[in-house]
């Protein structure tokens, strides 16, 4: 459909509501900086803030790439969307009447924005019904966990607007059948029903649940979290995807948390949705959580967004999962915190205990206590590398030091990387002071080369992003449908430190998958079959794709589509399976390869940058220094040689550094490219026990 013609009142009324400050926010995290807010610049590689917003005058400019205008300016170049498209969707976003020159086209218009206003509705009625139900008869249960279990108070059960879904199959679906009058086409779209396989009705998607209603900014109810209470599993189960909710884009209890955010200047994000209602109760009232997915990108802006100083503290459980999903939410905002964009701490509580449970045996005081001595993400992140280390043993000191190499790489401010070098050299050292100043230097030269990892995009020419999806996409493959080659998948991304997959679906695939298996086999098990300490043939007992479909289409249904064709491949696809250790060979050569170009084209670029002290230079100098008191002048000739020699080495130490490792990753290159050549038949031979590691 064409879009219609705005009446010039609307496009007034949007240019009037439409905040700049609030518009840019949404895609860029904004900065106060006097009476401006500063960011980083969306239409450029930008390094650091370039774009400055002024809410006095409604523009943004970048001084770098020469960008700006007003808000719909900003919305038209960053989507790519014309300018009717912008107006309607700001006049949407804020409520606005839309009014257009066109009759029939103003109808149906109104028709599509009619039909958000139903889902509303149904969704807000369904609320209604789950409350009633909660004090009724049929809700004992749910109020007796909520008093006994949770120890939560009527007000906050009040506040929150919990509720209760009866373990019935059809309970919600006839009354607001009946009552109502409402279709059941309705009730799907809003996620409150599913149809039934045979094709004969639908039945309830939440039974049995303590319901926990989830709001937006402006506080109208668009999905459910639903908590089992007879153990049942999912323990959670959130609503689908919907026209309303997109779990993404919305934080549980930012409705009520905003103002506390701004007023405390810091946001706590926990993992669950009691978490958030124990602290509310407490007192603690600037916390949020996300609904059952790795914070994203588009959750931390609207933080932002909320508190001046951008503070962010994760306080996740202690458990596996929990550090997983603080590594991931840390992923996210990485590069925000290292350019001090914002300020990202982590909160792991003593005895591994979440808020709720920490909150009813300390109280509120001392968990602000240590809220305020969080540590940032950096420090958190090294003590998880350096925690459960011997480091009186080899093997496990080298692993604290690569770890500690990889983190330090990525800090961009050398006076920051220098703090945490001296730190973790005296930590490394224990307590030896002699000891931690060479190690403060040998890590300071490691950290030199992390700084060449080329795992960033600077270095990335055209097309490569694509082998690299098409690579990983093949692995993941593999691992699914190729059971009795896991263990060797495994093994083959740990040695070759491939394990980290660069897009983000793969990521959250690849977490899914070792989740699962992690809950089957147990931590223990698959970390010793990762390190080829085990043989691992209990990994091909999962039917990883069912399992995983299973999962994603209760928790996350917009992955599943994404993941489809890894999950459930084509004939072509599946014919292509029949070598998998060729194909697992070749993908994770030709991923590793990548890693080595951008190393090599930034490697040279080091190397090309560094002023050469020439032979000449070196004379020179020798010649205006006095000769040794106490030399061997059997040979001066010679001796000279190699004091020249000696001297041309010093002066031009990072030169011959980076050429050195630019050979040595040429090397590697050519060796990767023989990898990829090589046939199955040969690696069988070369390696008949484990042909991946040959």
């Amino acid at each position: 459909m064409s879009l219609p013609r705005l009446h010039p009142r609307t496009i007034e009324a949007v240019k009037e509501r439409a905040d700049i400050v609030d518009v840019v926010g949404e895609h860029v995290v904004l900065k106060k900086k006097g009476r401006e807010f500063v960011g980083v610049c969306p239409f450029h590689d930008d390094r650091s803030p370039s774009m400055t917003v002024s809410p006095a005058k409604q523009f943004y400019y970048c001084f770098s790439c020469g960008a700006g205008g007003n808000a719909i300016k900003f919305l038209m170049e960053l989507q790519r969307t014309s300018f009717g498209e912008v107006v309607l969707e700001l006049a949407r976003k804020y409520q606005l009447p839309i009014e257009t020159l066109d009759g029939p086209q103003q109808e149906r218009l109104r028709q599509q924005l009619s039909r958000r206003e139903q889902l509303h509705r149904v969704v807000s009625l369904a609320h209604g019904y789950f409350r009633s139900q909660l004090l009724a008869p049929e809700g004992a249960p749910a109020r007796a966990y909520l008093r006994e279990s949770r120890g939560l108070q009527p007000s906050t059960i009040e506040a929150f607007e919990l509720g209760y879904a009866p373990d019935q199959w059809d309970g919600l679906l006839k009354h607001l059948q009946q009552v109502e009058g409402l279709e059941p086409s309705w009730l799907e779209a809003a996620g409150l029903v599913v149809p039934r396989k045979g094709g004969d009705g639908f039945y309830d998607r939440f039974r049995g649940r303590l319901m926990v209603p989830i709001k937006d900014r402006q506080g109208r109810v668009i999905g459910f979290g639903g908590r089992s209470l007879d153990g049942g599993e999912p323990k959670y189960l959130n609503s689908p995807e919907t026209e309303l909710f997109e779990k993404g884009k919305h934080l549980f209890g930012l409705d009520r948390a905003a103002q506390e955010i701004r007023r405390e200047d810091r946001a706590v994000v926990v993992e669950g949705y009691f978490d958030v209602i124990a602290l509310h109760a407490a007192g603690i009232t600037n916390a949020v959580a996300a609904l059952g997915t790795a914070l994203s990108s588009q959750q931390i802006t609207q933080l932002c967004r909320c508190c001046e100083s951008k503070r962010l503290i994760l306080n996740f459980d202690a458990d596996g999962a929990g550090v997983r999903a603080a590594q991931r939410a840390i992923g996210e905002v990485e590069q925000l915190a290292l350019q001090g964009q914002l300020e990202l701490r982590v909160l792991q509580l003593p005895a591994g205990k979440d808020p709720d449970e920490y909150l009813k045996q300390h109280g509120a005081g001392e968990y602000r206590g240590l809220l305020d001595q969080a540590p940032l993400w950096l420090d958190w992140q090294i003590e998880q590398v350096l925690s459960g280390l011997d480091l009186s043993r080899s093997d496990q000191f080298q692993q604290a030091v690569s770890g500690v190499v990889t983190l330090l790489g990525k800090l961009p401010v050398s006076a920051v990387r220098s703090r945490y070098l001296q730190q973790v050299a005296e930590r490394l050292s224990g307590g030896q002071a002699r000891l931690a100043l060479r190690l403060e230097e040998d890590l300071r030269q490691q950290v030199k080369g992390q700084r060449w990892h080329g795992r960033g995009s600077r270095w990335e020419q055209a097309g490569e992003a694509s082998v690299r999806e098409r690579a990983e996409a093949e692995i993941l493959r593999l691992y699914l449908h190729c059971p009795e080659c896991r263990a060797a998948i495994r093994q083959e991304l740990r040695r070759r430190e491939l394990d980290d997959f660069a897009l983000q679906h793969h990521r959250l695939l690849w977490a899914a998958i070792s989740g699962l298996e992690e809950t089957n086999l147990g931590d223990g098990t698959l970390e010793a079959i990762s390190r080829g300490q085990q043989q691992g043939h209990e990994l091909g007992d999962l039917d990883l794709p069912r399992l995983l479909s299973d999962q994603l289409l209760v928790e996350q249904s917009d992955l599943q589509r994404r993941l489809t064709p890894l999950l459930e491949p084509s004939e072509v696809q599946r014919a292509g399976l029949s070598q998998p250790l060729l194909q697992l060979r070749g993908a994770t050569a030709a991923l590793e390869r990548q890693k080595c170009l951008k190393r090599c084209r930034h490697l040279l670029n080091a190397w090309s940058s560094q002023r050469l002290e020439t032979l000449e230079r070196c004379i020179a100098r020798l010649l205006e220094t006095p000769e040794p008191a106490a030399e061997d002048l059997s040979n001066p000739a010679q001796d000279m040689e190699s004091r020249i020699e000696s001297l041309f080495s010093v002066l031009n130490r990072d030169a011959l550094q980076f050429q050195t490792l630019y050979y040595n990753e040429r090397k590697h290159l050519e060796h990767l490219d023989a990898q990829r050549r090589a046939r199955l038949p040969e690696l069988m031979a070369n390696n008949q026990e484990d042909p991946v590691s040959a």
